[in-house]
């Protein structure tokens, strides 16, 4: 390590890590150490994914396979506590919200900014790289982004499920005046909701069959919920702009796309099936555009803006804090609670303030 004040951090630190199937232990293991353009994360939070739940309980994720003992955990903050070589000191003490992406940064993905399809990325909390359930983390200087004291440590954790939904909404083209259909009510959903008033929609209409999760999605600025178990959301009328999945469930997305009109966008963002049959004539004769998103490119700026300025809400996501030694238990809140939409781990969480 270069430009720190190296002897006053310890070499080894506390990290929950995934061992086997529904197995996480509480380990000691090093501290990371520094790249010349990467600096150390002393981590305050991090939030609980779907697809940390997935690996927790699956071990993998479609063609990504847990192969051996893996820290997981992606959305984090913290405080930088020693910088690289080619690094400015003055950057130690900064409060930061950690993008957790290690793109090459040469081939033609990165150099064109679709930096988060580089095929040599190393993501944390994905097999081959280690995440944020741990004390410290490493990530290279400029994907860890200067947070305001006005932003919270859990917050400026969660500014990356919040860079989903603006990756998301970007690519859905919403504007002002857009009628957008969700389904999903978790936590994306949720956010997608946020951020499609904030980019201007009128109409957010949120899909989702449970109860408790409607009413949530109201207090966050859904101008009407669906129950798709009583109600047909192909037969939307008016039809919406655009469709947004963040339930990654087939019959969701089958409904969702009849919803949409003609030169409308469907964007799918929630993980499910590996395959599934769509209504292509229905696209075709639509002419309706359908995508994905993987992760974000280009986001945590405009982020960490609407989570400062309070055009979006984080806190009111946060339903449960847990310890390192408790991430088992966090990693299984939100199949287990239909009230829970974000769990955060704080490392040193004791269950008191």
């Amino acid at each position: 390590m270069s430009n720190e004040t190296s002897a006053a951090l310890p070499t080894s630190m506390s990290a929950s890590v995934l061992v086997a199937p529904l197995t996480v232990e509480l380990r000691e293991v090093p501290v990371p150490s520094l790249e010349p353009d990467q600096v150390l994360v002393k981590i305050t939070a991090i939030g609980v994914c779907g697809s940390d739940t997935h690996f927790f309980t699956e071990g993998h994720i479609g063609d990504l396979v847990v192969d051996g003992p893996l820290i997981l955990g992606h959305e984090s903050a913290g405080r930088i506590v020693a910088v690289g070589s080619a690094i400015a000191a003055d950057r130690v003490g900064e409060r930061v919200s950690i993008e957790p992406q290690k793109p090459c940064r040469v081939c033609e993905f990165c150099k064109s900014g679709q930096y988060n399809l580089c095929p040599a990325m190393e993501f944390y909390g994905a097999p081959g790289t280690d995440g944020a359930f741990s004390e410290y983390a490493v990530i290279q200087s400029d994907f860890a982004h200067s947070v305001p004291d006005s932003l919270s440590d859990a917050a400026s954790a969660l500014i990356e499920p919040l860079s989903v939904a603006i990756y998301a909404c970007r690519k859905a083209g919403i504007t002002a005046g857009s009628k957008v259909l969700v389904a999903g009510a978790g936590p994306i959903g949720v956010v997608i909701t946020q951020v499609a008033k904030a980019f201007g929609a009128t109409v957010v209409i949120v899909a989702d069959p449970v109860q408790e999760r409607r009413d949530t999605v109201l207090r966050f600025g859904a101008t009407r919920v669906i129950d798709p178990i009583s109600e047909d959301v192909a037969a939307l009328d008016p039809a919406v702009d655009i469709f947004i999945d963040a339930s990654g469930a087939g019959r969701a997305v089958q409904s969702g796309i009849r919803a949409v009109r003609s030169g409308g966008r469907v964007v799918l963002v929630g993980m499910g099936q590996v395959d599934l049959e769509l209504p292509v004539a229905l696209v075709q004769m639509r002419e309706i555009e359908l995508t994905g998103i993987y992760r974000y490119a280009n986001t945590w700026p405009v982020a960490i803006e609407l989570a400062s300025s309070g055009v979006i809400d984080l806190d009111s996501l946060v339903t449960g804090v847990f310890g390192l030694g408790e991430v088992a238990e966090a990693l299984l809140k939100a199949g287990t609670d239909p009230t829970a939409l974000k769990t955060v781990v704080v490392p040193g969480w004791t269950g008191t303030a």
